[in-house]
């Protein structure tokens, strides 16, 4: 049962001492239950070939071995791929950044004919299964000449990404109150002023948030790249696929690649990550 107390004339409600050890218990049980398979994948990169197949698994590796890292490193098209999946990444989201906020600026600060149109038509877009579009995407890119091309990809990671851009840059810009677009119009700044000096630089912490996700989603993605390109122009998500094949999965250097794709996010993250905060709570409260 809750109780409640009386600290320097402040009210404060909380659990009980069942309840809190309950939530917490949960708390840990669900951790654990979300972590083991990152455990694992860490634990069979760090095994040799015998101990990854043996019969009974083991917990801790008996001969830790960086043996598969090496294996992933030499293996055919590891670095081309990884460079291939920066380039088409950077590129969308750089490009869904850029449009997607010209249209969110449009929709939340402009009044014109068909705006609530725009608004649901980019909520549908997102309910539609991207795959479901691969074969028409694939005859439109190939009557331009851009299948097997990383331009080709990052168009269409461009167009995957951009409708959730919009959406959720259209809730940053709608936050910001529009007294201060008014007020330094009165002071002298022109509409493009405006943009630069008050909006843009009160909708940065948005477009981190943004790019994170959109970052991710391009980084991950696999069924688009792998159907549009030749090996040689595919990422790393793609190349992972490499490891198998008729004769069986070798597990330790694919979790030992799987590792190292998730390191440039986790850099991405890095970099970025103390504006994350800032850019998922910006708005969440309007005074």
């Amino acid at each position: 049962m809750a109780r409640s107390r009386v600290d320097d004339g402040v009210l404060t409600v909380g659990r009980s001492r069942v309840g809190t050890a309950f939530a917490n218990t949960g708390g840990v049980l669900f951790s654990i239950v979300m972590l083991f398979p990152v455990y694992w994948i860490l634990n069979t990169a760090f095994k040799p070939a015998n101990e990854v197949l043996a019969l009974t698994p083991t917990f801790l590796p008996k001969d830790p071995t960086f043996a598969n890292f090496t294996s992933a490193f030499k293996a055919p098209l590891f670095l081309a791929d990884m460079v291939n999946g920066l380039i088409v990444t950077l590129l969308a989201v750089a490009g869904s950044l850029v449009v997607g906020f010209l249209a969110a600026l449009a929709i939340a600060r402009f009044r014109f004919y068909g705006r609530k149109a725009i608004i649901l038509v980019v909520l549908a877009v997102q309910l539609v299964p991207f795959v479901s579009l691969l074969i028409p995407l694939f005859l439109m890119l190939q009557s331009v000449s851009l299948t097997n091309s990383l331009v080709g990809v990052s168009i269409t990671y461009l167009v995957l990404i951009l409708p959730y851009t919009v959406w959720t840059l259209r809730g940053f810009i709608s936050a910001i109150p529009r007294e201060l677009d008014e007020a330094a119009l009165i002071d002298g700044c022109s509409r493009p002023q405006v943009f630069w000096r008050i909006i843009l630089p009160l909708t940065g912490p948005g477009l981190v948030a943004t790019s994170v996700y959109g970052f991710i989603q391009a980084w991950n993605e696999f069924i688009i790249i792998n159907t549009l390109n030749s090996p040689d122009k595919q990422n790393l998500m793609a190349w992972l696929l490499q490891n198998q094949t008729t004769r069986g999965t070798a597990w330790g250097p694919l979790m030992a690649g799987a590792i190292i794709t998730s390191i440039p996010v986790v850099i991405f993250f890095l970099i970025i990550q103390r504006n994350i905060a800032t850019g998922l709570t910006a708005g969440a409260v309007k005074g």
